[in-house]
């Protein structure tokens, strides 16, 4: 699926979660009850960026390689290709597409796909975009030097864009992921991928902001986040391809480009790629901590003011998982929560950050505000289904 202004292949979005029950909220002893309610239902449409609860990945060291080294000389762009080049690999991939016609039925038509990955780790693990692969039944990888290889997945992340393949070989080329926190806007970036199949085609320019974020399900509202955006220039091909620093290493993994710009393209960071690219290794895919809430209502002053609300800022409960951590506390719809682990809640970045920081298996204490009256409750933060 393409986005509006975003060169991208996408899965079809999934459908929103029906809306049930009633809310009633009793404010300074008067009932807002099915007013307020019907107003979230309203809301529920136009939430800025509310998304599924889905975290962070836990930090688990199982890739082999140390990332810890301390950086290199800066070079020239044909060093840095020299370094990086014989890492980035083809990814030629062949799909099934399945559709029906008035004479003959259904029909299956295959589908071959190209894009790009980097190895980085002597394995022979791969890390490519998940859209790249995704839905593949069979991928094949071609390195610089010309050897070919039938690639396994060890897993994918739909919510990060991230996979990682596997191949066997000798002797095998890796580059080394670089600590994208430590990037800066203005330095030099240098592109590596196969953009519409011509091998190993290196760009070069600057990174030209940090933190960006683009759509990948704009119906949930859901975002590749803090991405680096780079004015080297990136085309369909270079998707799972290198962004690589002046010092030879790579600060993130090629995944989308602005169509209607010149000069537009977006890298996830290597420290997310770690980080994920760790998770699919170990447990093949991406372990997250959860508590159930699946939709939002961000309550700003200004909400709280129209329906006369004892609090200021808050989430307001829109859908949930009954049989989940925050439905088996007791929490309902329509509940605000106002903070989580002791700090406010006026944003679901806060809600989540608070959910990673309780992990996989922790404890986490929210102050929830309902009909009239706030209360603490304690919730078992478990692992996302």
């Amino acid at each position: 699926m393409n986005f509006p202004g975003y060169y991208r292949s996408r899965r079809p979005s999934f459908i929103s979660y029906l809306l049930v029950g009633l809310l009633g909220a009793v404010i300074g002893g008067l009932i807002v009850g099915a007013f307020f309610l019907e107003e979230v239902d309203k809301r529920i449409a136009d939430i800025p960026k509310s998304v599924p609860d889905l975290g962070e990945p836990a930090r688990i060291n199982v890739v082999e390689r140390d990332y810890s080294s301390p950086p290199g000389p800066v070079l020239g762009v044909a060093d840095i290709a020299k370094e990086v080049g014989p890492a980035i690999v083809k990814i030629s991939t062949l799909k099934e597409r399945v559709y029906y016609t008035f004479f003959f039925g259904r029909m299956v038509q295959e589908e071959e796909g190209l894009g790009s990955g980097v190895i980085f780790d002597r394995r022979g693990y791969v890390l490519t975009n998940y859209h790249v692969i995704e839905d593949a039944k069979e991928i094949g990888v071609v390195l610089s030097d010309g050897r070919e290889f039938v690639a396994t997945v060890v897993g994918g992340d739909y919510y990060t864009d991230l996979a990682v393949l596997k191949i066997d070989g000798e002797n095998l080329p890796y580059a080394v992921l670089g600590d994208s926190d430590l990037v800066q806007v203005g330095e030099a970036a240098v592109a590596i991928g196969n953009p519409f199949g011509f091998d190993n085609t290196v760009t070069a320019g600057v990174v030209s902001a940090l933190g960006r974020s683009v759509p990948l399900d704009v119906e949930q509202g859901i975002y590749l986040e803090n991405l680096i955006q780079t004015d080297a220039p990136i085309n369909p091909g270079n998707s799972g391809g290198a962004l690589a620093d002046a010092r030879g290493t790579v600060i993130g993994i090629n995944t989308a480009i602005y169509a209607e710009a010149q000069g537009i393209g977006f890298a996830i960071p290597s420290n997310t790629a770690k980080q994920i690219a760790k998770e699919l290794v170990e447990f093949g895919k991406v372990r997250r901590p959860w508590i159930g809430i699946t939709q939002v209502w961000v309550i700003t002053p200004s909400i709280a003011r129209d329906y006369r609300l004892g609090i200021d800022h808050g989430l307001a409960i829109a859908s949930y998982v009954r049989q989940s951590p925050v439905g088996s506390a007791g929490l309902c719809r329509g509940d605000i929560i106002v903070s989580a682990g002791g700090k406010a809640t006026r944003t679901v970045s806060d809600l989540r950050e608070a959910v990673n920081s309780a992990g996989i298996g922790g404890r986490l204490e929210l102050t929830v505000y309902r009909d009239g009256r706030t209360f603490n409750v304690t919730v078992n933060v478990s692992e996302a289904p």
